[in-house]
């Protein structure tokens, strides 16, 4: 099953941390995290209970197109698009462009891991 970690940190922390690993402070180790949000509501909001519910049924149900998707889901075709290029953003979902403009949704994860520092990184 693969899983993508995710990190919460301010802006200001992770221009540090890239900089610690620029300047050979840091080694990253191959459980960090890949994608990184700047606050726990920004996760909440992208992640929300409707859009798992939608990366759920692209996992179980495979669809061939937007179009298929929105069928299978009662959402508009506009509204899925939206939000689908956001995930696609912080790679929770991919999307495969195919002949004449049809887009294919694909969920690449299975568990989304998130890590949370109480405390700024040095």
């Amino acid at each position: 099953m693969k899983t993508l970690n995710v990190g919460i940190a301010s802006i200001e922390d992770m221009k540090k941390r890239t900089m610690a690993i620029a300047r050979g402070r840091l080694k990253p180790s191959r459980n960090d995290p890949k994608v990184w949000f700047t606050s726990p509501e920004s996760f909440a909001k992208v992640l929300s209970n409707k859009n798992r519910a939608l990366l759920n049924v692209i996992a179980a149900t495979s669809p061939e197109s937007l179009h298929d998707l929105a069928a299978r889901t009662g959402r508009k075709t506009s509204n899925l698009s939206r939000t689908l290029k956001t995930m696609e953003r912080y790679g929770f979902v991919r999307l495969h462009r195919g002949a004449r403009g049809k887009i294919r949704p694909e969920v690449p994860y299975r568990t989304i891991s998130l890590t949370l520092a109480l405390e700024a990184v040095e």
